[in-house]
């Protein structure tokens, strides 16, 4: 009887022909179940994040992505070939961060006249950040009348934001030009928190005066400015090579 083709192609390499075909096709589905698993595990992550990037659905987006987490955790654990998981948590990290305000800056450019978005606003502004109380919507533009508030706006809205949130998207797909914009794009956010920051501060008299929660608030609900501090030493230390063309 003739054996096939493949199997007498392993005759002469030393190893029994049945191993051969055995390893290529474990490697196949070792493939294919790591694929499957991350995923599985984006699928829950990137529903978590968008919840969590609403803002009033954020304590609904928080558990579903700690499930992503753990999803991709024990694909790890199990063996398969994953995406590291400080990548992960870094580029959902910083899409969460981009969404959380371009939706609040959005609404304030270009909604600001909404029964929504005046309610909010100035309850908002009352309670944290006097800027969106004082003189509300009586610029041209509408919104916020605080001091230098439009500029951060519009350049963190149309410019950084978007340009963030498509290099962690990269970045989670493990391309190289990922990595790249994603330090590049980090930086950017670096201006923007030390800049707000000043901007903040000259005009404290207008925005932290009679509010409830003056500076500590705004601490509290501003806290994911800090990712590019997070993010920037793992990126300029992990090994590149990780990240493909």
């Amino acid at each position: 009887m003739n054996l096939p083709t493949f199997v007498r192609r392993g005759a002469g390499s030393g190893k029994p022909p049945s191993a051969e075909i055995r390893t290529a096709g474990s490697y196949d589905e070792h493939e294919a179940e790591s694929r499957a698993s991350q995923r599985r595990a984006d699928i829950w992550l990137t529903a978590g994040t968008a919840l969590m990037g609403t803002y009033i659905l954020g304590p609904f987006g928080l558990p579903i992505f700690l499930r992503g987490v753990w999803l991709q955790r024990r694909a790890q654990q199990e063996g398969l070939s994953v995406r590291p998981l400080i990548v992960t948590l870094i580029g959902y990290l910083v899409i969460l961060d981009a969404f959380l305000n371009s939706v609040g800056w959005v609404l304030d450019v270009f909604a600001s006249h909404t029964l929504v978005t005046r309610v909010f606003f100035t309850a908002w502004g009352n309670f944290f950040d006097a800027g969106y109380w004082w003189h509300y919507n009586e610029l041209w533009v509408g919104g916020a009348g605080a001091p230098g508030e439009k500029g951060w706006e519009f350049a963190g809205v149309l410019i950084v934001f978007p340009m963030r949130i498509a290099a962690a998207i990269a970045f989670l797909q493990m391309k190289r030009w990922g990595h790249q914009w994603l330090i590049v794009t980090c930086w950017f956010g670096v201006v923007i928190w030390v800049g707000y920051i000043v901007n903040m501060t000259v005009y404290a008299d207008i925005r932290f005066d009679g509010v409830v929660l003056p500076v500590f608030g705004w601490w509290l609900y501003d806290i994911f400015y800090i990712t590019p501090f997070l993010a920037i030493p793992y990126l300029h230390t992990v090994n590149r090579e990780i990240f493909a063309d």
